[in-house]
């Protein structure tokens, strides 16, 4: 995935796709009393691909360095994977596109088949797509031209009985470290078991002059009868969005229809946002184990791979949770869920910019028992520096207080001045017209007269707004609003100042759905 990532700044990217096996119903709109999806701290299971790896991919396939590693369950008893831009044995590194031109036989995609039910000691790619005995094969054609067609990157994948899709995005070329630029998006079909694919000419998402086309790339899931597709901008730093089609309609794009907040519409400009950005290359599965849905990305500006989870695909989402930090494994990215994960083990492939190659990685779930909180890092545990950091957002004076103040654990936010509003904030995603409770740990100055816990829309308009006055032990504030059209929403709490030095505490902040 030859992104030009010349940037220092630890990445991972995330998609990925479901079983064959359909999940339980996708619309459904029950709030859970408890089920928050935890992961436990990652671990490196295995090296997949290129030089030292369990496969041998260079010897066997002429596979020295590749990236992603898309996995889906071909219905056959076979995970499908693909991988990204990938290269031969001309290949320097660090990253993609490093080595002699006429030796480094760049292919922009790939395709493996692997039998390994047995993840515990790694993944086994038993086949490829090849186009000669010991060598891999493109399998996606791909012009090779910047500004044009410069490659075409597998986003998802998924069978619908013995035929096997993949959305595909057209890369135009690579701007700045995070951004992206796709021609569009499409569908590819194979029904030989991926050895030869044919892209639809029809069944494509053309990108907008502005290049902001919400689904340019794309997670694949199915569930009660529909193909469900969970799209994204191209680049690093759009919201997440939902479509489905009937599954055996797959490649009509008129028989798509898009979430709107409430129904299903024709029109694909009427789909709202599921869950707020920056989320990168998507990844969605059902997990039977904790009986959610799991939703795993890059958060770019907090440089982690996190997940959240919802009973439904249409949300609410939970806030996130870090699965691995880009601090703890350096210029790491595309996280891809394995479809045969088990039990409270998830398994899912990821990349390295510098080895420039795919490892299968491991983490353990568990369900926290609490409320399905919408709110990421509502207790302040996950900031690192003195200033806010994302998701939070500082408007005027303040900053992260890790010194046991707060209502729990180590850390709070605070807001401190004199003189005119102060407030820290996030933006989340709701569902349209339904009922929320927003509720937070708030303590004061003895003299700060002007409280406030709120929500309004991104446009400004508050929503709801609890003011109060001084909170000289903590104080649990709450507020209860109704979403009304609209799908983001920002959450903010500080106060107003009228010339004297005050202070507000933040902490245990709260965002559930309530019937």
């Amino acid at each position: 995935m030859q992104k030009r990532l010349a940037f220092i700044l630890p990445v991972l990217l995330g998609a990925a796709l479901l079983p064959a096996n359909p999940a339980p119903d996708a619309r459904a709109s029950a709030v859970p009393s408890a089920a928050e999806a935890v992961p436990a701290p990652a671990e490196r299971v295995a090296k997949l691909t290129g030089p030292g790896s369990i496969n041998d991919t260079e010897a066997r396939f002429g596979l020295k360095a590749t990236d992603l590693g898309i996995l889906w369950d071909n219905g056959s008893g076979e995970i499908l994977t693909a991988f990204g831009d990938s290269y031969g044995s001309g290949w320097t590194g660090p990253g993609g596109g490093a080595g002699d031109p006429a030796t480094i036989d760049w292919r922009c995609n790939l395709l493996f088949r692997s039998k390994d039910h047995n993840l515990a000691d790694g993944m086994t790619l038993d086949s490829a797509a090849e186009d000669r005995p010991g060598h891999a094969k493109e399998f996606l054609g791909c012009k090779k031209i910047d500004r044009d067609e410069h490659t075409v990157i597998p986003t998802a994948g998924i069978s619908v009985g013995k035929r096997q899709y993949v959305q595909y995005m057209s890369v135009n070329y690579w701007g700045p470290a995070g951004s992206w630029f796709t021609n569009h998006s499409g569908f590819a079909y194979s029904d030989d078991n991926g050895e030869t694919w044919t892209k639809d000419p029809k069944a494509i998402w053309k990108n907008t002059a502005a290049w902001d086309d919400n689904f340019q790339m794309n997670a694949l899931v199915r569930s009660d009868g529909y193909v469900y597709m969970i799209g994204t901008p191209n680049g690093r730093f759009g919201n997440a969005h939902l479509a489905r089609v009937p599954e055996q309609q797959v490649l009509s794009k008129k028989a798509w229809r898009y979430w709107d907040g409430g129904n299903w519409s024709r029109d694909e400009r009427s789909a709202v946002p599921i869950a707020a950005g920056p989320i990168s290359e998507v990844s969605v599965q059902w997990n039977a184990y904790l009986g959610r849905w799991l939703m795993m990305y890059l958060d770019e500006q907090r440089a982690s791979v996190v997940l959240r989870s919802a009973a439904s695909l249409t949300g609410p989402w939970s806030g996130q949770q870090v699965v691995v930090r880009g601090t703890d494994f350096p210029g790491l990215y595309g996280t891809f869920m394995h479809p045969w994960s088990a039990g409270p083990d998830l398994y899912f492939t990821m990349s390295q910019w510098d080895p420039y190659n795919v490892f299968l990685m491991h983490t353990k779930l568990t369900d926290d028992g609490s409320v399905t909180n919408l709110v990421t890092d509502p207790s302040f545990e996950a900031q690192s520096g003195a200033a806010p950091s994302p998701p939070w957002q500082l408007n005027g004076r303040g900053g992260i207080d890790k010194a046991n103040r707060g209502h729990s654990g180590t850390s709070n936010a605070f807001v401190r001045d004199s003189i005119g509003q102060h407030q820290l904030q996030q933006t989340v995603a709701v569902r349209p017209h339904h009922r929320y409770k927003l509720s937070a740990w708030i303590r004061t100055a003895d003299n700060n007269t002007e409280t406030m816990l709120g929500a309004r829309t991104l446009r400004g308009k508050v929503i709801t707004q609890k003011t109060g006055g001084a909170h000289p032990q903590y104080t649990q504030v709450t507020t209860i609003f109704d979403s009304g059209r609209d799908s983001l929403v920002q959450l903010y709490a500080g106060f107003f100042g009228h010339g004297q030095d005050v202070w507000l505490q933040l902490d245990d902040v709260v965002l559930e759905e309530i019937r």
